[in-house]
């Protein structure tokens, strides 16, 4: 970090959203901005860049000899043209259950109300930035993505432009292969308490339990139930014992599929600046198919959406943003 040309600020936010939240996680969380040489100036663009599953935000800031931070990326494309001055903006919603998918829940928390009302305001009252539609933006890949596709289809006030690397869509796909994984460990555990607590106490967390984290953090987000699976209030899109699909929680989940909301009500989007859209062609989680699914559902509630997809998987394509951040960038700055 000592390299960089621009700066960085640490703000610290006592959030009220997140105040009391059922899980006890944090609500006062640390918010790295950074800012380009130059410093803030009026009018200047404000991206929100939401890290993926059982990620922080901090996490884009560190970066290897091999591979540099994304601020390193976007001083790269600053000095050679391609993009223009913003502001980066990157949030904790880390949970108990790995993230938050950037929701309002009840069995996590207000981590929607989190970003609009605590985060935004805070970051545009310190320096002077952003403060309209047309100068914030959204981005992120795997969850972050979805939270970038979540929060423009819920609030297309707040922003003028998306990108989603590898964003969550396509629940079918997407999701249902992993739900064997989580059984297997309700059968070891008997319990979503037992397993969540012995998940904690595991001094190192492998694959099978993350990914079975991974569908018990998907529905606290997507379907909380108070007289479920207590203490946490949780309901599971399957039978525990038999792995039956539940058809009525299954139906809530999809109610967020970005596919089901843009074949909705995807029109919202029309007037954004940059709808941006990419997935690997090797995705482990098969996202490709989801983004395809999602750009044609958007174009044909008119949305102009830009669609690439690329020769790689799911993990390590933090320089897709070096695709992204020019044409937000660009974008924010008309």
């Amino acid at each position: 970090m000592s390299l960089l040309q621009g700066s960085l600020h640490t703000l610290l936010i006592d959030s009220a959203a997140l105040r009391e939240n059922p899980l006890g996680d944090p609500s006062r969380r640390e918010l790295p901005v950074y800012l380009p040489p130059g410093g803030a100036t009026p009018g200047m663009p404000v991206i929100l860049v939401l890290a993926g599953f059982s990620g922080v935000g901090a996490g884009q800031l560190r970066g290897t000899p091999w591979e540099p931070s994304l601020p390193a990326r976007y001083e790269r494309m600053l000095a050679d043209g391609q993009a223009a001055p913003a502001a980066l903006v990157f949030p904790d919603c880390f949970t108990r259950f790995g993230g938050s998918q950037y929701m309002n829940s009840p069995a996590t928390g207000r981590y929607e109300d989190y970003l609009l009302q605590d985060v935004l305001p805070a970051v545009e009252r310190q320096f002077g930035i952003g403060g309209r539609r047309a100068r914030r933006g959204v981005m992120g890949k795997s969850s972050g993505g979805y939270g970038a596709l979540h929060l423009a289809l819920q609030h297309p006030e707040a922003f003028a432009a998306l990108a989603s690397h590898s964003g969550d869509a396509a629940f079918d796909l997407c999701y249902r292969g992993d739900f064997p994984r989580l059984l297997a460990q309700l059968d070891r555990h008997v319990t979503l308490e037992a397993f969540v607590r012995a998940f904690e106490a595991a001094p190192r967390k492998s694959s099978a339990q993350i990914l079975a984290m991974n569908v018990v953090a998907m529905a606290a987000a997507y379907s909380p139930e108070a007289d479920e699976n207590p203490p946490f209030g949780v309901a599971l899109p399957v039978e525990a014992r038999t792995g039956r699909l539940r058809p009525d929680v299954w139906s809530r989940w999809l109610t967020f599929d970005p596919v089901e909301r843009a074949a909705v009500y995807g029109e919202v989007l029309a007037d954004f600046a940059l709808v941006f859209l990419d997935a690997g062609l090797r995705d482990e989680y098969h996202l490709q198919y989801g983004a395809r699914q999602l750009a044609e559902a958007l174009r044909a509630r008119g949305v102009a959406v830009q669609h690439e997809e690329f020769d790689d998987g799911h993990m390590g394509i933090s320089y897709r943003y070096e695709t992204s951040l020019p044409l937000m960038t660009r974008a924010l700055s008309r």
